[in-house]
This record gives structure tokens, C-alpha cells and sequence, in this order.
């Protein structure tokens, strides 16, 4: 398999897998076949970015869409995006549109239609997961 292919193929598994927060440089760089210091060189070399740069842009595109669209938190769209750090997910993405996720919402809210709401929202993007231990059958020690 030639190197272009290899390194398409982990960038396919970024973009299908962008909102997993355990897709990690290791996972990516095996999709490719390489190890992780040599992925990041190549793929640096094909798209002009690290791989790190391109999971960042990639879930702050998709974040700009949920604030601008979604009823959800900061929080939870920092969640729902990939980020497990809300201090860092502000960070990288003011640092990518010059706003914070709230000056951004304030700045775009309002343009268009009316907010998805969250729970809409949250159940489209998978954002409902159960609690560990759900559905297994408990005895509450009521007689029935």
C-alpha cells in the first residue's frame, strides 16, 4: 500500500471518529501502519497540519455548528465534540475563532432558524449514554 493511501486512511478514521475523546495519536497512526512519531511527520507533510491540528479544527468546526444551532451547554457541546477538558476546549477554540463558545453563541445565535433543542440535540449526536449498570435488574426487596 503506498504511503498516500496509508495516510488517507488514518485521516478517515479522524474524521469518522472525531467526537470519540479515547481517539488518540496511537489509534490514528496504526490506522496508517506507522508509528506515531513518523505519522505525524507524514501526515504533516500531506495536509500541512499534525494530526493533533486536524482532530482540534475538525471538532471545533463541529462545535461552531452546535452553538450556532443547538440548545445544548458549553459543557455538553465540549463533550459531545470530543473534548474532555471544557478549559481546554475554550482555549483551543478561541484560539481558532478569536471567540470563546459563548461570544461565539452571543455573535451567531439568531441568524437563522430557531435552536434544535438539547435533548434533540443530544440524542442525534449519541450524547444519551447509559449509566454504568444500566439495565441490569435490581431487586429493590419489595414483595410483588
Amino acid at each position: 500500500m503506498d504511503k498516500t493511501r496509508q495516510i488517507r486512511l488514518a485521516k478517515d478514521a479522524m474524521d469518522r471518529d472525531w467526537a470519540d475523546p479515547g481517539l488518540d495519536l496511537d489509534t490514528v497512526a496504526a490506522h496508517a501502519g506507522y508509528s506515531r512519531y513518523h505519522f505525524i511527520r507524514a501526515f504533516k507533510e500531506a495536509y500541512g497540519e499534525t494530526p493533533g491540528q486536524y482532530l482540534t479544527h475538525r471538532r471545533t468546526e463541529r462545535a461552531e455548528d452546535l452553538l450556532r444551532t443547538a440548545n445544548l451547554s458549553v459543557t455538553e457541546i465540549c463533550h459531545l465534540v470530543g473534548f474532555s477538558s471544557v478549559g481546554t476546549f475554550s482555549a483551543r477554540f478561541k484560539a481558532w475563532t478569536g471567540l470563546t463558545p459563548s461570544e461565539y453563541r452571543t455573535k451567531h445565535v439568531g441568524r437563522g432558524a430557531a435552536l434544535i433543542p438539547g435533548c434533540y440535540a443530544m440524542l442525534w449526536a449519541g450524547g444519551f449514554r447509559s449509566a454504568p449498570g444500566a439495565g441490569i435488574q435490581r431487586n429493590s426487596g419489595e414483595a410483588g
